[in-house]
Order: structure tokens, then C-alpha cells, then sequence
């Protein structure tokens, strides 16, 4: 089971909001690069890949079981935008590990993210039954890790996977009704464009994590936004109008100067 080798100046936003320096992203658990779960017995392999995605500009994880996957899943600053499981684990089934995923077990990653399956099986059956159940992907060994990365790269692009559960999404006193396309605050509705409501929806798909005008941009792409980032600060200005409690200090859209936007994780706690 081997893989074969391979190798701005600071902004304001629209309303003159300050933003969150680039150097204090850390200190705020917050990090430009999406975050991949590896669960891969295979340490030899996990070692190559992890190096391997890093030198790609990506954050990765890696556990040896489902044990420490679901223990990694379950800490509190747990964000991964991706997770790689391999099928064959020695405390289990990786296909299995993918349906009591998306069942819930691992959380709000573990139901949303994207899951890209790993495997040494050639059989078709496994492969389909790996969709069925909620994996993104599915790659047999062995293979070439930039092949890898690109299908990586692909589901990225696509979000994170919609389940029904998830189609209601509440953070503190927000809530998006993705079903019925509506914003409360506090159970009461606040009004957003639709253009503007799948923005806050590419923001919230991923809580605590920083994305770029190019990164909305491209999960906006085909909605009508024009093509030029003012459009996006312009929108972000009239959402947290919508939102936030006081859009001068906002605490739901945050900026990062330089970088682009991150929709915080927790909301409604006091300010240290």
C-alpha cells in the first residue's frame, strides 16, 4: 500500500471596520491554509503525504486509527476543511468510519467536510458504496500524489458536503435557514439580497477559518457578483448591517487585512 513519489498593504472594510492583522491570525486560531484530517495506518505514507500537502500550502493532520481520527475531530478548535481516510484501519473499516461520520459522530467536520476515501481495493463495489455513503472521492493505490492533490483541490472548490441536518445552521443567536433561504436574529428576520445570502453562506460553511476575495469569488462563481473584489467588501458591509449588532465593531463577519474575511466560530461571548 504505497503511493508513488512526487514531488497587499493593510485595508479597512467598506464601512471603515479595522481588521485583524495578518500576524494576529494565530492568536486568534484562525489560519489562511485549509486543514486536512489524514487517517492512514500507513505512517511511512502519512509521513511522504503530510510533507508532501504542507509543501502545497496545505495544514495536515495525521492519525493512525479511527480512535485518534475521532479524537482529533473532537477538539474544540477542530476546523478541517478535508479529511483523507484510508479504507483499510486497524480498529476498522474507513467506509464504515465515513458513514458514522456523516451520522454525526465527529461533529460538524465530520458531517460536512469534504471525505476523500484512500485505499488499496480495486473493487468496484467498495468504491461505489464509499459515494453512496457520503465520501466526495474515492482514489486507489497506488497513485501519484499529485493526482491526489489535484482531486484534492477539486472538492475544495465544491464546499462542504449539505446533508438535510445541516440545512439549518445556528451560531449563538444567528440562524440560516438554508431551506427557506431566510436570516434570524434572536427569531427575528432580517433581511438580506439573495446574492447576499449565499455570500454569508460561503462564509459560514466555514467557521474560524480565513478565506481570500479569490476564495469567495470562486464559490460565488455563476450567482451574478460582479468580478472585482469592492463587490465583495460592499456586500460584507451591507450583511453585517443585517446582522450584527453593531457593524462598526462586528462580531459574526470579521476582516482580516490584506487577506479577506473569516466568520467567527463563536459569537455571542463577551469580549475579553
Amino acid at each position: 500500500m504505497v503511493a508513488t513519489a512526487g514531488t497587499e498593504p493593510a485595508r479597512r472594510s467598506e464601512a471603515g471596520t479595522p481588521g485583524l492583522a495578518l500576524e494576529a491570525i494565530q492568536e486568534h486560531g484562525l489560519g489562511v491554509a485549509p486543514r486536512i484530517l489524514l487517517i492512514d495506518d500507513d505512517v511511512a505514507l502519512a509521513d511522504m503525504l503530510t510533507d508532501y500537502l504542507r509543501e502545497a500550502g496545505l495544514s495536515v493532520d495525521a492519525r493512525h486509527t479511527i480512535e485518534r481520527g475521532l479524537a482529533a475531530l473532537a477538539e474544540p478548535a477542530a476546523a478541517y476543511d478535508l479529511l483523507l481516510l484510508d479504507v483499510m484501519l486497524p480498529d476498522g473499516d474507513g467506509i464504515d468510519l465515513c458513514r458514522r461520520l456523516r451520522a454525526g459522530e465527529g461533529g460538524d467536520a465530520g458531517r460536512r467536510a469534504p471525505i476523500v476515501m484512500l485505499t488499496a481495493r480495486g473493487d468496484e463495489t467498495d468504491r461505489i458504496l464509499g459515494l453512496e455513503i457520503g465520501a466526495d472521492d474515492y482514489l486507489p493505490r497506488p497513485f501519484n500524489p499529485r493526482e491526489l492533490l489535484a482531486r484534492m483541490r477539486a472538492v475544495l472548490r465544491r464546499g462542504p458536503t449539505s446533508p438535510g441536518e445541516a440545512a439549518v445552521q445556528r451560531f449563538g443567536r444567528l440562524e440560516i435557514d438554508r431551506g427557506a433561504r431566510k436570516i434570524l436574529l434572536d427569531g427575528e428576520r432580517r433581511e438580506l439580497t439573495s446574492h447576499q445570502f449565499d455570500l454569508l453562506c460561503v462564509l459560514a460553511d466555514r467557521p474560524g477559518r480565513v478565506l481570500t476575495r479569490d476564495a469567495i469569488m470562486g464559490r460565488l462563481r455563476g450567482h451574478g457578483l460582479e468580478a472585482f473584489d469592492r463587490s465583495i467588501d460592499v456586500h460584507v458591509s451591507r450583511i453585517r448591517a443585517a446582522i450584527e449588532d453593531d457593524p462598526r465593531k462586528p462580531r459574526r463577519i470579521l476582516t482580516v487585512r490584506g487577506v479577506g474575511y473569516v466568520f467567527a466560530s463563536r459569537q455571542d461571548e463577551p469580549a475579553p
